[in-house]
């Protein structure tokens, strides 16, 4: 496969394995990740935190264990953020499916094994697109995973906010009567778990963006002047991080474009 492309930013970000561990709790407030104790393991989330997700999956990778974490993680944001390529960007995301599942079966009670799958499936299935994906049974595979990580870890923000995305994207392809029906969403649910996840995690910038976008496939234009003022916010946040750093310049960017 190509070299990855780049962090536009590089050299924005200069977090250390030291500042990492010191800073732990808001870094990682997002997904719940516990603060590993493995040396090469945090070396790997500095390089992530900075920008530098393919060397971030590669060490990751070779620590193993709870590095399994940090190369799904780097791999993910890489494939959703700056793959150009749409087929190796799916291909990516079936990558970590296939890793965060395994790990899952290792360890049934890491809920980072269980987002991570559902996350990779969630977006692979934007990708062939969601109504595609749900006939091929990715929904209730990705609706399970995410269930099972908050389960596990009930302070999981990201989990929160890809289960709500769930629950607004299911409606707004097959409508509030096949999608409760059929698999389990609603509205309702789906909007109190971004309110949730902004609970938990009040600075996420792509909370406020996902929660956004899901008022507009849920409620369509009496609420698009709340969206707009989410995507406000979220453009107006200092991010901590590489990762943070792309969610507020993608809100800055769709409010540029609208």
């Amino acid at each position: 496969m190509a070299p990855w492309t780049p962090f536009p930013h590089a050299g924005g970000y200069r977090l250390d394995a030291a500042s990492v561990k010191a800073q732990w709790s808001r870094l990682h407030c997002d997904d719940a990740e516990p603060c590993p104790q493995d040396a090469a393991v945090l070396q790997a989330w500095a390089l992530y935190h900075n920008g530098e997700f393919e060397q971030a999956a590669a060490a990751g990778l070779r620590a193993g264990g709870a590095g399994i974490t940090v190369a799904n993680k780097a791999t993910a944001v890489y494939a959703n953020y700056l793959e150009p390529g749409e087929k190796a960007r799916l291909d990516l995301f079936m990558q970590v499916a296939g890793r965060a599942e395994a790990q899952a079966a290792q360890e049934p009670e890491n809920a980072n094994a269980w987002y991570w799958q559902a996350y990779a499936l969630g977006r692979y299935s934007q990708g062939i697109s969601v109504a595609k994906a749900l006939a091929q049974g990715l929904g209730g595979r990705v609706k399970h995973a995410l269930e099972k990580a908050i389960a596990l870890a009930p302070r999981h923000a990201d989990a929160h906010i890809a289960l709500g995305t769930f629950h607004a994207e299911v409606i707004d392809k097959v409508g509030p009567l096949i999608g409760g029906m059929t698999y389990g969403a609603r509205k309702d649910v789906g909007l109190q778990l971004f309110q949730q996840a902004l609970r938990i995690h009040p600075g996420s910038a792509i909370g406020m963006i996902e929660y956004a976008n899901a008022l507009v496939m849920l409620e369509g234009d009496p609420k698009m002047q709340e969206a707009t003022q989410l995507y406000e916010k979220a453009a107006a946040t200092e991010p901590l991080d590489a990762r943070e750093r792309l969610d507020v310049e993608m809100a800055r960017i769709e409010l540029q474009e609208n």
